[in-house]
C-alpha cells in the first residue's frame, strides 16, 4: 500500500483499545509482540523483545520480509509493553514492504491466549489466520500449514538437545554428541494456523498452551504439522542472539532467501 495511512482508535466495552488500519484482502498473520522479556535485560528495558537486533536487523524485520515472502500482506500485532516503539517501526516498515497493520493494544498483560482473544473483533471473520511469537527466526513456510478439520494446527520442528549426548556401554563413554537433533520428539514452534472456531476456545487471561491447546488436544481437534527441514531458533538470551545472529550471516537461517542488511536487500 502506498501513501499515507489513516489509523483512528476505537474503545470497546472491555476497556481495551484497538487501533485500527485499512485492510487488506487475503489471510491475515497475528504476530504476539507484547510480552516483557526479562530474560533479555537490560537491553529490553528500553527496546520491546521484537525490536531487538539479530543480523542487523530487529526480528521483527526478519518475521516479516519472511512472511511477506509466504505472501501475508495484511499483519495484526498484538502489543502491550513498549507499544509505541512497536508501532513506529512496524509503521515505518509498512509502505515499502507493501503490508498493512492493525493493532490489539492490552492495558494489561492477558497471557498469548488473553491477547489472542482481545483481537477477536479483528479476526473473528476470518475463515483462517496464521500466528506467531514475535520472538522467532524460522523458515517454516506456512503455506503448507494445512489445518486438516482441526480447530489449529501447530508448526513442529526436530527438537535439538541444549547439551552434549554420551553413548554408554555399560559405564563407559564409547562417544560424544554435541548438541543432536532427537528425531522422536517434535517441538512447537510458535507458529499456528488457525480457524476462527480457537475463539469458543479462549480464556479471558492466560497462555494457549496451558489453556486452549490442552483443551484442543483432548478432543483431538489440535493438529501437529512436522518441517524436519526448517530451520528455527527463539531469542530468549543474549547467547541465543548470537547464535542466530551467526545463522542469519551464513545464509543458514533463510538458505539466502533473506540478506543481513550489510549483505543487501533481497
Amino acid at each position: 500500500m502506498h501513501g499515507p495511512r489513516s489509523v483512528k482508535t476505537r474503545t470497546f466495552s472491555n476497556g481495551f483499545k484497538l487501533l485500527l488500519s485499512i485492510l487488506s484482502d487475503g489471510m491475515k498473520a497475528v504476530i504476539l509482540a507484547g510480552g516483557y522479556s526479562k530474560r533479555l535485560r537490560p537491553i529490553t528495558d528500553r527496546v520491546p523483545k521484537p525490536l531487538v537486533e539479530v543480523g542487523g536487523k530487529p526480528i521483527v524485520e526478519w518475521e516479516l520480509e519472511w512472511l511477506v515472502h509466504c505472501g501475508m500482506k495484511s499483519f495484526v500485532f498484538l502489543v502491550g509493553y513498549l507499544k509505541d516503539k512497536v508501532f513506529d517501526y512496524v509503521n515505518s516498515r509498512a509502505d515499502e514492504l507493501g503490508i498493512t497493520v492493525e493493532y490489539a493494544i492490552e492495558e494489561t498483560p492477558l497471557g498469548t491466549a488473553g491477547a489472542l482473544n482481545n483481537a477477536r473483533k479483528l479476526l473473528q471473520d476470518e475463515k483462517e489466520f496464521v500466528m506467531m511469537n514475535g520472538d522467532t527466526i524460522s523458515s517454516v513456510d506456512v503455506r503448507n500449514i494445512e489445518l486438516g478439520g482441526a480447530v489449529a494446527a501447530l508448526a513442529l520442528v526436530q527438537l535439538r538437545s541444549s547439551y552434549g549426548i554420551t553413548m554408554l556401554d555399560g559405564d563407559r563413554i564409547t562417544k560424544f554428541d554435541e548438541k543432536p537433533v532427537l528425531s522422536e520428539y517434535w517441538m512447537n514452534t510458535g507458529i499456528y494456523l488457525m480457524s476462527s472456531r480457537i475463539f469458543d476456545y479462549l480464556p479471558q487471561s492466560g497462555n494457549l498452551e496451558s489453556t486452549t491447546f490442552t483443551q484442543l488436544a483432548s478432543k483431538k481437534m489440535l493438529r501437529g504439522v512436522k518441517f524436519p527441514d526448517a530451520y528455527f531458533k527463539g531469542v530468549d538470551s543474549i547467547k541465543d542472539m548470537e547464535e542466530v545472529s551467526a545463522d542469519l550471516e551464513s545464509e543458514r537461517a533463510y538458505g539466502g532467501v533473506l540478506k543481513t542488511r550489510g549483505a543487501g536487500k533481497q
